[in-house]
């Protein structure tokens, strides 16, 4: 049997650290006793066995996968659409639309997941014209490419995309963005424990200083 890890990403532990924790233990209750990785993705593992790292960041997802040997890659999104052992809090039909993060922009499997969550939610999805495969950056991944004024316009431009103002978004960085374009994120990780999601930190370069903090101490 392959051995599992729980890797909550850096940025869901700078955010809510409280919901990592709650989400790791659901998953040993549920699947068995793992342990969670703190060691981020932009950093090898060291997997001496063959390891099974179940994440929610989208850069993990990639990173894991492809980066690393004896190491493979599951979303929660995927653990919890192929299973019954989470309960849902019911939106009532509230309608949302949704931003498909770029590192998944070729994984068919992680757009169907979210779907099915966000189904099981009771969530009406206002699908916008440029999604899943066809999505376009929030703007985020240009953030030390171009000038942070050009990021933010970009990240404006893409929030005037939304067809709703509430965006389920599924990367923190998203959700900087929506916040910065005027819009109402609601990050996965909030709607499935019924809580609001804050803007804390976002405007880039904060952002991006707390992430490189923790990416080089962890």
């Amino acid at each position: 049997m392959i051995d599992r890890n729980f890797a909550p990403g850096c940025a869901l532990m700078i955010y809510k650290p409280e919901l990592a924790a709650k989400i790791h233990s659901l998953l040993n209750d549920s699947l068995g006793k793992m342990d969670m990785l703190l060691e981020c993705c932009h950093h090898d593992p060291g997997y001496s066995e063959p390891t099974q790292v179940i994440n929610i960041c989208p850069g993990c997802d990639k990173r894991f996968r492809s980066d690393y040997t004896n190491c493979s890659t599951v979303s929660l999104w995927e653990i919890l659409a192929e299973t019954d052992f989470f309960h849902y809090p019911d939106y009532k039909g509230q309608k949302m639309t949704i931003i498909d993060a770029c590192p998944t922009r070729d994984q068919d499997r992680v757009h169907k997941a979210i779907r099915e969550i966000i189904r099981r939610m009771n969530i009406d999805l206002v699908e916008p014209e440029k999604t899943m495969a066809k999505s376009t950056c929030c703007g985020d991944s240009f953030y030390g490419a171009l000038p942070v004024e050009d990021v933010k316009n970009l990240m404006t431009k893409k929030a005037s995309e939304m067809p709703v103002d509430d965006v389920v978004v599924y990367c923190v960085s998203c959700s900087k963005s929506m916040f910065v374009g005027k819009k109402q994120p609601r990050y996965l990780i909030d709607l499935l424990f019924n809580e609001p999601t804050i803007p804390k930190t976002f405007e880039p370069d904060e952002w991006h200083n707390e992430l490189t903090l923790y990416i080089e101490n962890h």
